[in-house]
């Protein structure tokens, strides 16, 4: 089973705990453990957590830069496809890298990851 120590291992990108708490970890590992069925992930459900628990934590680090310029926490925001600066303006077009199902998952590069996977493993089994 997935525990704080291996995720920040395989994640170095989450090592720093005052922007990665601990609390933010175990919640969101506790509910993915009650939402992905071992039976169903069987040994990928550790692959799994590391991606559900990484995007989860990627939106509350993203939720908690809002709040520490004076914004509201919970906002929702989708992903960005265009900016303007002085007169320089930037597009990029992120459908081909976008699953149109995902939803909510699209919004981090570990909700996408765990999407897919989420997906082979809803999959089942082949019978030939």
């Amino acid at each position: 089973m997935l525990d704080e120590s291996t995720f920040r291992q395989n994640m170095p990108m989450f090592a720093d705990v005052d922007q990665f708490p601990s609390s933010q970890f175990n919640f969101y590992l506790k509910l993915g453990v009650k939402l992905l069925p071992e039976s169903r992930w069987d040994d990928l459900l550790d692959d799994g957590l590391t991606f559900y628990v990484a995007h989860y934590l990627t939106l509350y680090a993203r939720d908690m830069a809002f709040v520490d310029v004076g914004g509201i926490g919970g906002k929702v925001v989708g992903n960005e496809t265009s900016k303007s600066v002085d007169g320089v303006s930037k597009s990029m077009d992120v459908s081909s890298v976008l699953n149109a199902d995902a939803g909510h998952w699209n919004q981090t590069a570990y909700g996408i990851q765990f999407y897919q996977l989420m997906m082979m493993v809803g999959a089942g089994g082949i019978q030939l």
